[in-house]
């Protein structure tokens, strides 16, 4: 049944992609206002592209997120990984509705009281606060997302390409590292961006997390915001929508260029196969 794209589904696509694109093209054409007000353009100009550069405290913040990012993102990646493993092939085991609940409870955790409980954790272990606390707190945040990934992978992976590994004399060890890893890489790495993502983007308990010298970037801009937004805020905004945008056209053209040549690989095995 055909259905035509009426002037009615034009107009709520429109209105759509107004509302959730139009505030950054804003953003984004603001950034190069010669202006200090924001909210009058006076011109094109680059300086705050420049301002921003010379700027030690945003250059600082940046490097606190990337390095806790990179990170609670690879710890999060190894640990959800090996609790998404427990979970789909150990089968019934004491203690697994435990597990389970202990492994998926922050995703239906406020955040705020996920920050509190890591803060008290924290204090009463003795431990400072720091750029090492933010990697723990994000990497005990992002974990439950790995694994759900991970897991949604493991339950459709055939099983009988281990098997076969075992009857072959590998160990289970080489068996997961030779088969069943390369096979399961794709949600391995889903996982590992979507705990990048949400390390970066986190301001919530990375606030409670932290120490006085060690600001992400989030924390940084939420607090010079308070203050009035800076033009230097709307050019590091623009930058940061811009990485956005070339790392999802690459990945875009890479995923298309991946299963182009998957199709012609196969067409070539039929007209050999014919042959």
């Amino acid at each position: 049944m055909n259905r035509r794209f009426s002037w009615f589904n034009a107009t709520s696509l429109t209105l759509g992609f107004a509302f959730l694109y139009l505030p950054m093209v804003i953003l984004v054409i603001f950034s190069f206002n010669a202006s200090k007000l924001v909210t009058v353009w006076a011109g094109f100009s680059t300086k705050w592209y420049g301002e921003l550069l010379h700027n030690q405290a945003f250059l600082d913040a940046a490097w606190v997120t990337l390095k806790v990012a990179v990170a609670s993102s690879t710890l999060a990646t190894v640990l959800g990984t090996m609790a998404a493993y427990v979970l789909v092939r150990a089968g019934r085991f004491a203690g697994r509705t435990l597990f389970s609940g202990m492994i998926y409870a922050p995703l239906v955790m406020p955040e705020v009281i996920t920050g509190l409980a890591m803060l008290l954790l924290f204090i009463a272990v003795g431990l400072d606060r720091g750029v090492t606390t933010i990697i723990l707190a994000h990497t005990t945040f992002t974990m439950c997302y790995v694994s759900v990934v991970v897991s949604s992978r493991l339950v459709t992976f055939d099983k009988s390409l281990e098997e076969a590994a075992l009857d072959l004399g590998c160990t289970p060890f080489d068996a997961f590292r030779s088969v069943t890893l390369p096979i399961i890489a794709p949600a391995v790495i889903s996982g590992w961006l979507l705990a990048f993502t949400l390390s970066l983007d986190d301001l919530v308990i990375a606030s409670f997390a932290a120490g006085p010298s060690s600001t992400t970037l989030p924390m940084k801009i939420f607090s010079s915001v308070r203050l009035g937004v800076s033009p230097e805020i709307n050019a590091l905004s623009t930058i940061m929508i811009s990485i956005v945008t070339v790392g999802v056209i690459t990945t875009s053209l890479l995923s298309k260029r991946a299963i182009a040549k998957q199709r012609a690989d196969e067409q070539a095995a039929v007209r050999a196969m014919g042959t």
